[in-house]
């Protein structure tokens, strides 16, 4: 909130412009729409932008909307539950995906239990989801059904693992694992775990439905397969006694390997951002 400038994000929108359309940037933790049009000065590479601009705005409530039809998947595979009502839901973390996580949540019917570093934030998440507050030292030991990380990545350590008292996690943070073998850890002791990129994915639906022109209806409706995806996942690892997150990755394996088969690759064109053939 405080090391940023606009110098500093277009030098960083040079650099994404020199890499020619091989990379395009979007937000992430920290950053906002306002930084993204100070990027755009320097590049067209750039996704997450203003409506006014031709972008999709604030990409949070479509990444919160693809965790909440993640956990979906999660209670149906794991507990045979359709609904949320009655669930404990533990949210660490009420940045924007966080609140409008919760907003979801709360509508369905969980009971939720928030903490953040912003005592502002956490009021509003009281008062707005009659919330009950948790201290950050104590939310992994929280008795809930559902640990939903959205905050900073590597909660889940050697050391934290042993806290865990939920029968699920489901979040929105990247890199929820310190290391990927404690996934193995977490199917010994009966956790499902929603591969954090698989369920997380609707940000990054929401900001590439700008490389086609944005429709908003489109991004959420295709956040909505992330139920899908997860089942698959949680499929594969069962059938295949493997982890969660080991079998997330043969998905992506698989996907990858079959556009390599059709020998194309995603190259956008400056101007229109279309697919070329290789």
């Amino acid at each position: 909130k405080t090391e940023k400038t606009e110098s500093l994000f277009r030098s960083f929108g040079r650099f994404v412009e020199g890499l020619g359309g091989r990379y395009i940037t979007a937000e992430d933790v920290g950053t906002s729409i306002r930084d993204m049009e100070c990027v755009r000065m320097e590049t067209d590479y750039v996704t997450g932008i203003s409506q006014a601009l031709g972008g999709s705005g604030d990409p949070s409530p479509v990444t919160a909307y693809g965790v909440f039809m993640g956990m979906k998947a999660c209670i149906s595979k794991k507990m045979g539950k359709k609904d949320f009502d009655g669930l404990k839901i533990a949210v660490q973390g009420l940045g924007h995906v966080g609140m409008h996580l919760c907003q979801y949540l709360h509508d369905a019917g969980a009971e939720l239990y928030v903490t953040d570093v912003d005592s502002t934030i956490m009021g509003e998440a009281i008062e707005k989801f009659s919330a009950y507050p948790v201290d950050p030292s104590e939310i992994l030991n929280m008795d809930v059904d559902i640990y939903a990380p959205c905050a900073l990545g590597a909660t889940i350590d050697k050391r934290t693992i042993d806290q865990l008292k939920c029968k699920i996690i489901a979040g929105a943070a990247n890199n929820q694992l310190a290391e990927n073998e404690l996934g193995i850890e977490l199917k010994k002791r009966d956790i499902l775990y929603a591969p954090d990129y698989a369920i997380n994915a609707g940000g990054l639906i929401n900001v590439s439905n700008e490389l086609e022109g944005y429709n908003r209806e489109r991004a959420f409706s295709q956040a909505e397969g992330i139920y899908d995806t997860l089942m698959e996942i949680f499929h594969r690892s069962e059938n295949e006694d493997i982890s969660t997150n080991k079998a997330s990755d043969l998905q992506a394996e698989d996907r990858l390997k079959k556009i390599g088969e059709l020998k194309s690759f995603y190259l956008p064109d400056k101007k229109t951002f279309k697919i070329r053939n290789a």
